[in-house]
């Protein structure tokens, strides 16, 4: 099978088909006629995974985020960085193929990150449906489904924002945690944006909105902001307000859709094998 029989088949998978100049979902290295003999899941396609990825013989990564250091994955501003120059260099020495799966991952039938992410935390059974903010823009479709698609929630056992934390160094391997808020305080409704969804998708103040109208304790995010949910927490805090939130960053929030994608791609990939190559947390605690 070849690369780009692939891509079209992981599209149909997951049931739209985004116009190329409409999204970030391209080949960045490689072409369509290689052909496919190992695939690597990943979060981000660095140089860390690139290397790995040789050694275990995969010749097709696909990587959620970008490979060149920009949301849109632009080239025309690098082309002379001796960073890029080295890295596409070794991409090449090895002949991968790099594709970015991002919008249609997000985008399609089912949210796949959000999917992975309650699979490696056990949280499927706590995902609950909004409530109020679907009644926010019922007057406006596409308020409403913006709403919808913002984020999940969930309903999980009675925690305090400390354990909550606990919870997530272990299960996710964090040595450090931000948090934002008591960590005595109680939790039960959680709501968790992840990657850059906490930071509103365009929409800054609706992280808080949700909050406030979805009767949240704790939000788990992704990136953030210090002047917008980040204040918001902490003024709430300071006021006695039970409100919470815990930060386990961009990658260590949506890493975990990419996890589990081996499995999604069963049913497209004719038994050409699969594995996941955690890009892992990028940061070093000193």
């Amino acid at each position: 099978m070849t690369v780009g029989e692939l891509i079209g088949r992981i599209k149909d998978k997951t049931g739209i088909h985004i116009p190329l100049e409409h999204t970030c979902d391209r080949l960045m290295t490689g072409d369509m006629d290689m052909e496919v003999k190992k695939i690597g899941c990943t979060f981000m396609a660095t140089a860390d995974v690139i290397q790995e990825a040789a050694k275990q013989g995969v010749n097709f990564i696909i990587t959620h985020e970008p490979t060149w250091f920009s949301g849109n994955d632009r080239t025309d501003w690098v082309k002379e960085d001796p960073v890029y120059l080295e890295k596409k260099r070794r991409i090449e020495e090895h002949q991968i193929a790099v594709w970015r799966f991002h919008d249609h991952m997000h985008m399609g039938r089912q949210d796949e990150i959000y999917a992975g992410f309650e699979k490696e935390f056990g949280w499927d059974a706590y995902r609950v449906e909004i409530t109020e903010l679907e009644r926010y823009g019922e007057k406006d479709p596409a308020q409403a489904a913006f709403w919808k698609n913002f984020g999940a929630v969930y309903q999980i056992p009675p925690t305090t924002l400390r354990g909550l934390c606990a919870f997530f160094k272990e299960k996710a391997g964090m040595d450090v945690i931000q948090i934002v808020g008591n960590p005595d305080m109680p939790v039960e409704k959680v709501s968790v944006l992840v990657g850059g969804g906490s930071l509103g998708l365009g929409r800054e103040e609706a992280p808080m909105i949700q909050m406030f109208r979805e009767h949240i304790d704790v939000a788990v995010c992704g990136d953030i902001t210090e002047w917008t949910l980040s204040a918001y927490v902490r003024d709430a805090a300071m006021m006695g307000m039970d409100k919470g939130m815990l930060v386990l960053g961009h990658e260590r929030s949506e890493e975990w859709g990419m996890k589990y994608l081996p499995k999604w791609l069963e049913s497209v990939s004719d038994g050409i094998p699969s594995v996941f190559l955690d890009a892992g947390e990028p940061f070093i605690y000193l």
